[in-house]
């Protein structure tokens, strides 16, 4: 489910949209493997014993099923949205949390990934605005690039605002930086596609 446009500003559009890499499953799926060991071997034991393994193991794989579960709908329920104007983090369905980082305030932005995570494509992003503490974005698929992202949103972001000419922020030039935002799988591509077709009505 893409983010609601219900929700953006007026002339506002939408550079990225990411839901959490899929590192995010790891705690689940992780232990989703002495389940099914200990799935096995209560299926080697005998009489009242190997009823009392299953119903136990029976109880565990219910737990994780449901861990796994709520895990998936956090994250279809999860955008980390990049804007014209702003950096957006929505998650949840009864309660909603939502934070939004107007781009002119952004002060400090870092991407940290550790050996692994540069090996999965997955990271945090270090965000820092105004008179905020640091906040810290986790599982963001890509981070580099969508760092470079940012910063070109923040460059045509500040010469909108200036009334001055927008520099590096032409159509074929973000044409090219999202076609480098596929490559790495920061985004899909129907999504590629969708705001290349976007930037190409502009022209």
């Amino acid at each position: 489910m893409p983010f609601p446009k219900r929700l953006l500003l007026e002339s506002e559009t939408v550079a990225l949209d990411l839901r959490p890499h899929w590192w995010f499953f790891a705690g689940p799926l992780f232990a989703g493997i002495p389940v099914i060991a200990l799935l096995v071997g209560a299926m080697q034991l005998n009489g009242d014993m190997e009823t009392v393994g299953l119903w136990g193991t029976a109880a565990l794989a219910l737990a994780w099923a449901v861990w796994l579960g709520s895990r998936l709908i956090s994250w279809q329920t999860t955008h980390f949205v990049v804007t014209s104007d702003r950096l957006i983090f929505r998650s949840g369905i009864l309660a909603k949390h939502s934070r939004d980082i107007p781009l002119e305030k952004v002060e400090y932005l870092d991407a940290r990934q550790t050996f692994f995570e540069r090996l999965i494509g997955a990271g945090d992003l270090i965000i820092k605005s105004g008179d905020e503490q640091q906040q810290a974005f986790k599982d963001i698929p890509h981070p580099d690039a969508v760092q470079r992202e940012i910063n070109r949103q923040m460059e045509s972001n500040q010469s909108r605002m200036s009334g001055g000419p927008s520099r590096g922020t032409s159509v074929p030039e973000q044409i090219a930086a999202l076609a480098d935002l596929l490559e790495r799988g920061a985004i899909s591509a129907a999504e590629y596609e969708a705001k290349k077709a976007q930037l190409l009505d502009r022209l």
